[in-house]
């Protein structure tokens, strides 16, 4: 979408990025991720290093055979995460970097397992609850009538 984005990385993801700038050693202002002439990787050189790398990774994860893994995919799958997490859509969209939030219900349909969780929250009609239902006594009832 040509928007620059910020994305907060994990502590873990920090450790290897600062292990790689310093196995690098080259200025702030070159690329971190470069091609073999120096410049910056495009987003085709993106996604076939992303292809290489998946295809690498069905090698011992077998289930990843077939799959079309993308930056887009990685995006979705992040944005699931996060939502399952329990952090609220609106955070989602803006560490996604959408300007509104609708367009961030792309990625974060509600899925099996989110379904399943809002209906373990729930109690089925003629169960017993935790917590009895409140019932107000007499004079309040004729109090608020009397509103």
């Amino acid at each position: 979408g040509r928007k620059e984005r910020a994305t907060p990385l994990l502590p873990d993801t920090i450790a290897i990025m600062n292990a790689w700038i310093t196995e690098r050693a080259t200025p702030g202002t070159e690329p971190l991720f470069a091609t073999t002439t120096g410049r910056r990787l495009s987003r085709d050189a993106v996604e076939a290093r992303l292809r290489h790398t998946t295809a690498g990774a069905a090698k011992s994860c077998p289930s990843l055979t077939g799959k079309n893994v993308t930056v887009h995919t990685l995006r979705h799958t992040a944005a699931m995460r996060l939502l399952h997490a329990g952090v609220d859509a609106t955070v989602i969209a803006l560490w996604l970097g959408h300007e509104q939030v609708a367009t961030t219900s792309i990625y974060i349909h509600a899925d099996m397992t989110i379904k399943e969780n809002a209906i373990a929250k729930t109690t089925p009609p003629g169960t017993a609850a935790s917590t009895p239902r409140y019932q107000p006594d007499d004079a309040l009832i004729a109090f608020l009538e009397r509103l």
